[in-house]
């Protein structure tokens, strides 16, 4: 394993070079995708319909094609769904990551086309690996295995040659057979649709390899590891896995959970990495490791144009939109995304704020439906996430998972918000923590 380790560690490193030319010329990457991505979808329905072929400007752009929403997309998508091809993107479109839903539909469809995988989840995932390896070259990751819980997929019931499932379960059904050897557990138990047989089942394959890296959300992972923990009968992860080096993680914020998961690996030299990917494409990947980085490097070259649409501006019917040329530092906007896959002017539904501008980094500070501003006070998830990791850590707690919306005032009352937590230990002083958190 240390030679396949080397090998592919020095593979992954060169990329760095490619990494660090949009970095240095971030404009001019995302205009060369501006253009290829309308050149090669301008036969398709949607090209078409939008006069893709006559649009030479982002000003033109912006007149032609709509933004768009899921709503917005939902009959093109369907179309596609019952079989139909050159709808929104060129390349046959085999697979749909399926998502949380809308108020019409239970879930959302997303097309994956192999462009979007190839060019854009694989190249995030690559990219992931070769800014921690140039960033500890001492690294033996491939020496063990990496651990994904992954989700499940099924057969489309309209067309026969397609499939959606989990963006998890898309990704690891189409990695190239050499990835088996270096991540754990085996596909048949990674892909299984019933989730407590699914971490059982982990949990006891996870027992008896030597894994190296975790990957996927928070709360999932808390759930195995604990399993795994209490499989074991080990006082902590790292007498299970002595050789455990990085937790990668996305999907929500990491702040509430990091607590648990320091107890979990008592180290230092345990890393933690930040990624910012969805359904719809893969977007920011943490590229510092100073203690409290919380940003990410937007990735320009995977196949999106990006735009932004100011924080006031949400909401609105025409809101004015922005490309990269034109962001504030310290601004935040909702993020819309033109992409390999075919999602046009797309509102993907979260807001980011640029923590720099050279290059461009990210963090993403909530999503533009789930915030509170009753009484001007602009609560985001981002704000929320930080005052609870402040109150945790003051008080020597973990959380599990939480919510919060207004009450509104009345002729005895102000106005205030409510929380409910739910807490891996209650604290010894409930009112402290509710202090802490309130200021």
């Amino acid at each position: 394993m240390e030679l396949v380790h080397n090998i592919a560690a020095w593979v992954l490193k060169k990329r760095a070079h490619q990494i660090d030319l949009f970095r240095k010329y971030p404009l001019d990457v995302q205009r060369e995708w501006f253009t290829r991505l309308l050149d090669t979808a301008k036969g398709t329905e949607y090209g078409k319909r939008h006069g893709f072929s006559r649009i030479k400007s982002y000003a033109q752009y912006t007149k032609h094609v709509p933004l768009n929403d899921y709503e917005s997309l939902r009959e093109d998508i369907l179309s596609i769904k019952h079989g139909r091809q050159n709808v929104l993107w060129p390349s046959e479109i085999k697979w749909f990551a399926k998502s949380s839903g809308t108020t019409t539909d239970k879930s959302k469809f997303i097309p994956v086309s192999r462009e979007a995988l190839e060019d854009c989840h694989y190249k995030g995932g690559k990219d992931m690996l070769s800014i921690y390896f140039n960033a500890r070259p001492d690294s033996k990751l491939f020496t063990g295995k990496g651990l994904a819980i992954g989700g499940s997929s099924e057969v489309n019931q309209f067309s026969k040659n397609s499939y959606y499932g989990d963006l998890s379960s898309i990704i690891i059904k189409n990695l190239p057979y050499w990835a088996e050897y270096v991540r754990t557990p085996s596909l048949e138990i990674t892909l299984m649709p019933k989730w407590e047989e699914k971490i059982e089942k982990i949990a006891r394959a996870g027992l008896k390899e030597n894994v190296t890296s975790i990957s996927g959300v928070p709360s999932w992972n808390l759930i195995l590891l604990e399993r795994i923990l209490q499989l074991s009968g080990k006082q902590h992860m790292l007498e299970v896995w002595p050789n455990f080096e990085i937790y990668t993680h996305g999907g929500v914020a990491f702040a509430p959970y990091e607590r648990r998961f320091h107890a979990l690996f008592p180290s230092d030299d345990v890393w933690y990495l930040q990624t910012y990917n969805a359904s719809e494409g893969f977007f920011g990947i943490q590229d510092t490791f100073d203690k409290g980085t919380n940003d990410m490097l937007l990735m320009l070259d995977y196949g999106i144009f990006y735009e932004f649409i100011p924080l006031d501006e949400v909401g609105k019917s025409s809101p004015k939109t922005i490309w990269l040329d034109e962001v504030q530092l310290g601004e935040t906007y909702a993020m819309v995304i033109s992409t390999n896959g075919g999602l046009w002017r797309y509102m993907i539904g979260d807001t980011i704020t640029f923590t720099s501008v050279a290059p461009y980094r990210i963090k993403v500070s909530g999503r533009t439906r789930y915030f509170i501003n009753v009484f001007g006070e602009e609560l985001m998830a981002d704000n929320a996430e930080q005052g609870l990791a402040v109150a945790c850590e003051k008080t020597g707690v973990s959380i599990r998972e939480y919510t919060a919306g207004p009450v509104f005032p009345t002729q005895d009352q102000k106005g205030t918000h409510e929380w409910l937590i739910e807490f891996e230990q209650a604290p010894t002083d409930l009112a402290y923590f509710a202090t802490v958190l309130d200021n």
